[in-house]
């Protein structure tokens, strides 16, 4: 069973209160780069993974989506996201994606934010998808990047010279990582961007697109802070589709 950190009191009141879940998708600056990866949404089904408070559920419907599927393994997302949410064509449901079941064919896009770092067994969850989406169905999913997953203290230091440096460490030691982050022990689990793409390959999938987010120069204008995203790459962000 995946941890469920996002039952946690104080994870949950700190996650709560980050940017995107506040604003929303207009929070994410990595959110123009995942529209770029989608789909035409117009008539399709679509599940979505770790789907949190809704935002991208309620947005998919809006372009188009015949239906949307919500899943998450939290409690607390899945009451906040159908508390948000006035739509009949979306459902949310409870589901742990290291044991997930979905019926064959029933999809024609699987999408997924920030959720897969999350799994120990990737190569399962692909299978899973893979069966559940129609021919030529797409698969598009953000992760936090194997640079940033790998490193032992997951946060910038000043190199010899004061510029700001991130950590790699046991890059190739594949595994669980423990981090804190608005709480103790926060569990993910670390591939390398070979292992992540060749499992997706090995399912059947054709890996059409590939980015490692980067903030664009006007969105380092508008939000400086952002400029320390530009010294790693933190996300990864895929679109694939069955063959």
């Amino acid at each position: 069973m995946a941890q469920n950190i996002y039952d946690n009191s104080d994870f949950f009141a700190g996650y709560s209160q980050l940017p995107r879940q506040v604003l929303g998708l207009d929070g994410a600056p990595e959110w123009p780069a995942i529209r770029a990866l989608l789909p035409e949404l117009g008539g399709k089904r679509v599940v979505d993974l770790g789907c949190g408070f809704g935002w991208a559920s309620r947005w998919l419907r809006e372009q188009g989506a015949a239906s949307v599927l919500g899943l998450d393994i939290s409690n607390n997302m899945i009451e906040r996201a159908r508390r948000d949410t006035q739509d009949q064509a979306i459902e949310y449901r409870i589901a742990d994606l290291e044991t997930l079941q979905l019926p064959p064919a029933a999809f024609e896009l699987a999408y997924s934010a920030l959720t897969f770092h999350y799994i120990e067994d990737f190569a399962r969850l692909l299978r899973t998808l893979h069966q559940s989406l129609t021919p030529g169905g797409h698969l598009v999913f953000t992760c936090e990047h194997p640079i940033y997953m790998a490193a032992a203290h997951p946060h910038f230091s000043l190199d010899q010279d004061g510029r700001k440096t991130w950590p790699v460490n046991g890059y190739a030691q594949e595994g669980e990582r423990r981090t804190d982050w608005f709480a103790k022990g926060v569990l993910k689990y670390h591939r390398t961007l070979a292992s992540t793409l060749n499992a997706l390959i090995e399912t059947g999938f054709q890996i059409s697109r590939i980015e490692e987010f980067a903030p664009s120069s006007e969105q380092v204008l508008a939000m400086p802070v952002l400029a320390e995203e530009l010294e790693r790459p933190m996300m990864l962000l895929v679109a694939a589709q069955r063959g």
